[in-house]
């Protein structure tokens, strides 16, 4: 229980962004970073030069959090609005191809926006239930259409090695509350109604495909990790008020977690050699995962139960027509 009360209390942070050197030239992509951690995120990034893009449904949000930025007086690189429905598949595809239309390089991928809890029922565009939807398949499906822009990114003589990465947004729900051996795949076919299990089967879903692409990327020099940011104070909790307020003493400010999203974006403790690690508050690699969350990784040729490469088969399968 240690390791987890060390979650909920962590130590200090020892890499924030004064550990950072101008990242001019880089181009990085932020889901759901109009708000929360994803905006403190953005300000970080912005203030170190790097070429910014704010992906979100919302135009609206996201011109406002840019205005809001440049508007502090701080000075950096620059921002940009991309628009993405992680919960519309058919407009991930387009997504895609306005970002690659402006940009030739993609250096870090995070995978940050997520949804918490709605009420039951609330589904996808394609009827899938929503938090599956918005959580992993269209990150899956958004980070594969990017995938060869990453590679590409990677290749490049001038790309320091371990520095193209993805980074997915799991929470420590996933160590608490997780089931023995992670997800049981049946309940993403028909889910439960429990949107708290729905929740925790998406996040950590998000593990699962962060270990798989860096099993499947990683002799492309591409970097995948997942993080539990950090319980902070965002409009993650619209849909659950009251567990705001009842869970008000272990949440932090945004900036913080973001610490723990930085750390796992641009930390040197990170490689190919610990590809798929897991990431905790305020950015530490994790030696404490669940050992079934570790078997679980682990492909069956490996001695594994290989639920994380099922789970991928089955959002390939879910997305294979939005390819």
């Amino acid at each position: 229980m240690g390791a987890q009360w060390s979650q909920f209390f962590p130590p200090k942070p020892t890499f924030t962004e004064a550990n950072l050197d101008s990242l001019d030239g880089k181009v990085v992509i932020i889901t759901g970073g109009s708000s929360g951690i994803g905006f403190e995120l953005a300000k970080i990034l912005y203030r170190k030069n790097a070429r910014v893009y704010i992906a979100t449904r919302s135009e609206q949000g996201a011109r406002e959090a840019i205005q809001r930025i440049q508007a502090s007086g701080m000075t950096g690189g620059s921002l940009e609005f991309l628009s993405l429905k992680l919960d519309d598949l058919s407009s991930i595809k387009a997504s895609v191809q306005e970002f690659k239309a402006k940009e030739s390089k993609l250096h870090v991928l995070w995978n940050n926006a997520g949804v918490s809890q709605p009420p039951l029922g609330s589904v996808s565009s394609q009827g899938i239930e929503l938090q599956f939807a918005t959580n992993c398949l269209g990150p899956f499906l958004f980070t594969q259409l990017l995938l060869p822009l990453l590679e590409s990114t990677a290749a490049d003589t001038a790309t320091p090695q371990d520095s193209v990465r993805v980074v997915w947004t799991s929470s420590q729900v996933m160590e608490l509350s997780s089931p023995p051996g992670g997800i049981i795949i049946d309940e993403l076919r028909a889910p439960p109604q429990d949107r708290t299990r729905n929740y925790t089967n998406s996040k950590t879903g998000n593990y699962f495909l962060a270990t798989e692409l860096a099993r499947r990327a990683g002799s492309s020099n591409i970097v995948s990790v997942s993080i539990n940011p950090g319980a902070a104070t965002t409009n993650l909790f619209r849909h659950t008020p009251h567990l705001k307020y009842l869970a008000y003493p272990l949440l932090y400010k945004p900036k913080l977690a973001a610490l723990t999203e930085l750390y796992a974006g641009f930390s040197a403790d990170i490689s190919i050699q610990n590809n798929g690690c897991y990431v905790i508050p305020w950015g530490r690699v994790s030696n404490s995962l669940r050992e079934d969350l570790i078997d679980a990784t682990k492909t069956s040729e490996e001695g594994g139960s290989g639920k994380a490469q099922e789970f991928w088969e089955l959002c390939a399968e879910k997305t294979k027509d939005y390819m």
